[in-house]
């Protein structure tokens, strides 16, 4: 199953089905689980995981050291989780002591082709990263989330779950979840109706978000006034919870 021509450090620990084609190189400290496919021309660099059934394919740069003038060659890491799907050419970096030492990729992920994501980033599940989109360092990608081709995002933001963000949009605040955004920089352009309608939410659910993308885009309401009413209103019910969350702790503010 791996390729004559590959190079596999001595400490990689390969479980017995993984299949690794030729010239891939696989560094010191790496770990692959069983069910994983690492085509032809990747570098999996150094000190990462990488869980069952994933799909790497050529030319992608794994675990590389992170681009950051802080790194001082210091022992950090990633970890990938299963049945992700990362295409030709993307990059994913390791973590930088100065934030988590750790760069986090959950499941069920699509990484399209020159995709980018940083050091100390976390991206969980079921997220869609669209050709030549890229996260700056100590992004956090929500579950669902779509990032369109081109959708750049500035470092230490916060994409919330199931948000979508158009074609080319630059990203430098936090996107609430179920949010649609779009433009440089991005604004706010109604609620994701397609991810809401995948995730099968009650009709009170769907029409709270209704509700409070109203009190906080369309009302000309301050943010802490938008939040206080959104939370008075909605608090108690359970599938709100993501939306209220993603408004409730924001370091850099929200797109507004």
């Amino acid at each position: 199953m791996i390729h004559p021509s590959a190079q596999i450090d001595s400490t990689a620990n390969i479980d017995q089905d993984v299949s690794i084609g030729p010239y891939t190189v696989v560094g010191p400290n790496v770990v692959i689980e069983a069910g994983t496919k690492i085509e032809g021309n990747v570098f999996i660099h150094k000190n990462t995981n990488i869980g069952k059934n994933n799909h790497i394919f050529p030319f992608a740069s794994i675990g590389g050291d992170p681009q950051d003038l802080k790194y001082n060659g210091e022992e950090t890491f990633l970890e990938i989780g299963d049945n992700n799907e990362i295409r030709e050419g993307s990059t994913i970096n390791r973590g930088t002591v100065q934030e988590n030492s750790r760069t986090i990729i959950g499941n069920n992920n699509l990484l399209m082709a020159y995709t980018h994501v940083a050091h100390d980033c976390t991206l969980e599940d079921d997220i869609v990263m669209t050709n030549n989109a890229g996260v700056a360092g100590v992004v956090k990608v929500s579950k669902g989330a779509r990032l369109s081709g081109f959708t750049l995002v500035h470092q230490f933001c916060n994409i919330g779950s199931y948000s979508f963000s158009a074609l080319g949009t630059i990203i430098t605040k936090d996107v609430p979840a179920y949010v649609r955004v779009s433009g440089n920089p991005a604004i706010p352009r109604g609620l994701n109706t397609v991810g809401i309608q995948r995730q099968g939410l009650s009709n009170e659910a769907s029409e709270a978000l209704k509700e409070s993308y109203k009190i906080l885009y369309l009302r000309k309401n301050k943010f802490d006034e938008a939040k206080k009413e959104i939370i008075s209103k909605f608090k108690d019910i359970k599938e709100m919870k993501l939306f209220i969350e993603s408004i409730s702790y924001s370091d850099r503010s929200i797109v507004r």
